[in-house]
């Protein structure tokens, strides 16, 4: 079984990823990981996460431990890791991961939990369970501020708000697999929900699409 979990920047479908998969013991995969791995490793490389010949290098050498390097937090990564996903050759280099991932879960687990912005739409659109979650700008960069306060990050929240809006129009409005509710996924506004009201509204939902 697949559930898959879309929407985004600091909407909270990651908590809402991990407590589900937590709740039905399936393997849980945050696929925005890859992405800002990819992005610190061209970073790292000193080049462009513009640049489609760095990044997709990037994506093709990706290996397990980089998704667990502490850095993958850092504000400037999660920037361009929003760059390096509008490139095509990336996300055909990483498609394969996150499918393989989902239909061949690490074991003893049943089920797959995957969370990122095109998981309904592309990566496994025959997933059994589609959630497209989401929060106001002004909700998510209030969130997002507080963790890189809380991370001793001297951010200003304007400019989190406004990072946050480029973002936004960025994964909406690129070519490769833009942000996009898929037509079958339960639209999961977040903006007055706490993470245990939004877990609860989750679960209904998927009781009654699976009976």
């Amino acid at each position: 079984m697949i559930i898959a979990v879309d929407g985004p920047a600091a909407s909270g479908k990651g908590t809402l990823a991990r407590r589900l998969a937590q709740h039905f013991g399936f393997a849980h995969l945050d696929t925005g990981l890859l992405y800002r791995a990819t992005a610190l490793n061209v970073l790292e490389a000193k080049a462009n996460p513009v640049d489609p010949v760095a990044a997709e290098a990037a994506a093709k050498t990706l290996t397990p431990a980089d998704l667990a390097d502490p850095r993958l937090k850092e504000e400037r990564v999660a920037e361009a890791a929003s760059q390096v996903a509008a490139i095509s050759g990336v996300r055909a280099a990483l498609l394969a991961f996150q499918r393989n991932f989902a239909r061949n879960p690490p074991s003893p687990a049943k089920g797959a939990v995957l969370d990122g912005r095109d998981i309904g739409t592309v990566v496994c659109p025959e997933a059994a369970v589609k959630l497209f979650v989401t929060a106001s700008p002004e909700a998510r960069a209030a969130r997002r501020f507080k963790e890189l306060q809380a991370d001793g990050d001297a951010a200003i929240y304007e400019r989190v708000l406004q990072d946050m809006k480029q973002r936004d129009a960025r994964d909406r409005q690129r070519q490769a697999a833009p942000l996009a509710r898929a037509a079958d996924a339960f639209a999961l506004n977040t903006t007055a929900l706490d993470a245990d009201a939004a877990f609860r509204a989750a679960l209904d939902f998927i009781g009654s699409k699976l009976g």
